[in-house]
């Protein structure tokens, strides 16, 4: 698989409307409502990279009287589709908004989801990070060179722990990064946790040989020396990762960027969504945003409305080429 096709997070396609689902067509003149008691709904465990984006946010709307009372809860199951299955019931809702991304496309073709994300209101994609592959401060492994030669000598006896169900994030770096290294999908021994709050304690206690995730869920425990990280899967070197190779500098052709966004209920008023996406957009443009970016290494990647409603589509489509070409769907 070429380079540019395992970044294939960045790319962009023409905007659909087809994919926007239940949203009601309504004259441009609507007056928006005020944007008070809004809540978003992290479909994960609390600590991972959901629950850190959807926090941040929240904060910074409320930080700079953007927005006013807004709550962020956690309703995890299914690598996200249970979430996902209850923002699609609450059609019609234009005070709720569910927090995902590529985790979520690719939960639903791992949990056979009767709903999709099609069925949703597209209101903003938020950010880019980076993967990181990482172990624990007592590992063996002190290179990504010496992780790769023991994984390639005995596949059986290493496993890597993700964030993500079959078709997620950290599944399709994993499984990526063995087709790039000559490892069978079939011989990858991935165990999946329920985002990143599940996946860092196991990554700590040695219960898998590494982890794979964005490197925003250990930078805590980066600096904190608890977890050590071998390699990040960006183009380029890391800013709040010094010293740390990227997978291209140690010879491995494989680039992944993980990416999220926010999505509404079907069926919500061009006013309500027009509330979400002047209210995303006005947080994008703060000071508040920008240092939160720098602050967890984070790619500003904003797009709203119908952009991304085209770039989900796109997603979709890919999401399901890959699983094809690894023998996975």
């Amino acid at each position: 698989m070429r380079t540019r096709r395992a970044c294939f997070i960045s790319a962009l396609t023409a905007m659909s409307l087809l994919v926007v689902g239940g949203c009601s067509i309504i004259g441009e003149k609507e007056e928006a409502a005020e944007p008070v008691g809004l809540k978003i709904m992290v479909p994960n465990t609390k600590g991972g990279g959901y629950d850190t984006t959807a926090r941040t946010a929240a904060k910074v709307l409320q930080e700079t009287e953007i927005a006013r009372n807004i709550q962020v809860f956690n309703l995890p199951g299914a690598g996200g589709t249970r979430g996902l299955q209850e923002t699609v019931k609450e059609k019609g809702n234009g005070k709720l908004a569910m927090q995902m991304g590529l985790g979520v496309v690719g939960a639903v073709y791992a949990s056979k989801s009767r709903v999709s994300f099609a069925e949703t209101t597209p209101i903003a994609k938020l950010m880019e990070e980076a993967g990181a592959i990482v172990v624990p401060r007592d590992s063996p492994y002190r290179s990504i060179r010496e992780l790769i030669a023991a994984w390639q000598s005995s596949p059986k006896d290493i496993s890597v722990g993700g964030g993500s169900s079959v078709g997620g994030p950290d599944h399709l770096l994993s499984m990526m990064l063995a087709k790039t290294i000559g490892i069978s999908a079939k011989r990858v021994k991935y165990v999946r946790h329920d985002g990143g709050g599940e996946l860092l304690p196991a990554v700590l206690g040695g219960e898998v040989s590494f982890g794979v995730s964005g490197f925003g869920e250990f930078l805590e425990q980066i600096n904190s020396g608890e977890v050590r990280v071998l390699a990040v899967t960006s183009e380029n070197p890391i800013d709040v990762l010094p010293n740390i190779p990227t997978l291209q500098s140690v010879g491995l052709n494989l680039t992944f960027t993980n990416w999220r966004g926010i999505v509404a209920p079907p069926g919500i008023s061009m006013a309500e969504r027009k509330v979400w996406i002047e209210s995303l957009t006005a947080m994008h443009d703060s000071r508040e945003w920008k240092s939160e970016l720098a602050k967890h290494g984070w790619t500003d990647a904003f797009m709203t409305g119908f952009e991304f409603a085209g770039y989900l589509t796109d997603q979709d489509r890919q999401v399901a080429e890959i699983l094809a070409e690894l023998d996975l769907a």
